[in-house]
């Protein structure tokens, strides 16, 4: 790995508590300008990960870069003006505006990006005078990410980004994610929405139990893309699925032999969520 082109570099990352192995020795590399989603169920790692990448908690083994430095042994200020985080839920300055809780803490970075710009580009521009209470789930959420890029990180994390967004807000909040990537930022998510992650990650990693099961694109995963196309479709009153390598084919040996139209006739290859779910279902 190059730390050159890696905004993360992980190696052998041991965490474990008395009871409990959280993460098991695991290797990771996000490159710099990609989004990086980190899969996995619930007590999977994911967190405890992330947080140690953030700073927020000890390790027992391994070696980390984020940005070039150890977060366990670096200079705390100097090195947090250069990350920003978006936790799952936040509450805070309920009480304040938009504009004032961003221009608040505005003060706690070197070089914040301009207030006006931030609301700008979260698209809270008809909110910037509205209390944080005063907020749907999705403008707070945007409020969170206004916060996590005011510091102008090169690095963000999201963990669970657009958990309890309606369908129109999550895809809102994709675009604007989006454009912080074209912006240069690198992105950690974690996510267990599977389409947020086929929509929005450069690359995956998946997640069980402490431990790395495989790192891919969306569409490689698991070996998706040489899976087998799966072909349904009704007739003489029964339901048949096939699956098959070559679906083209079998379907216009179907309709031959049929000698018409296939009733109730449906083309598919795995999406994402089924490889995910095969990938974990005999680990979980």
């Amino acid at each position: 790995m190059s730390s050159t082109s890696s905004a993360i570099e992980v190696h052998g990352l041991l965490k474990s508590y008395p009871n409990h192995v959280a993460v098991a020795g695991i290797d990771l590399e996000v490159k710099s300008g990609e989004i990086f989603a980190l899969l996995g169920p619930n007590g999977a790692g994911k967190t405890t990960t992330v947080e140690i990448l953030e700073g927020y908690r000890s390790r027992d083994g391994g070696s980390i870069s984020v940005l070039g430095v150890d977060p366990a042994n670096t200079d705390v200020r100097a090195w947090r003006n250069r990350i920003g985080i978006v936790l799952q839920s936040t509450k805070d300055a309920a009480d304040l505006t938009v504009e004032e809780v961003i221009s608040h803490f505005a003060g706690y970075y070197s070089n914040p990006k301009d207030v006006d710009q931030v609301i700008t580009a979260v698209g809270l521009i008809e909110k910037r005078k509205a209390k944080g209470e005063q907020l749907s789930g999705g403008q707070r959420r945007r409020l969170d990410v206004a916060l996590g890029i005011l510091g102008n990180p090169e690095l963000l994390f999201l963990d669970e980004p657009t958990t309890g967004f309606d369908p129109e807000a999550r895809r809102a909040f994709w675009d604007l994610i989006r454009q912080l990537k074209n912006d240069g930022t690198t992105i950690l998510m974690t996510t267990h929405y599977l389409d947020e992650a086929e929509a929005l990650a450069d690359r995956l990693a998946v997640m069980i139990n402490g431990k790395i099961l495989e790192v891919s694109t969306p569409a490689l995963l698991g070996g998706r893309a040489r899976a087998k196309a799966r072909v349904s479709w009704s007739e003489n009153g029964k339901s048949n699925l096939e699956l098959t390598d070559a679906p083209t084919d079998f379907v216009n040996q179907l309709s031959s032999r049929i000698g018409g139209e296939i009733q109730d006739l449906s083309v598919s290859r795995p999406n994402l969520e089924d490889i995910y779910l095969e990938m974990i279902g005999e680990k979980v």
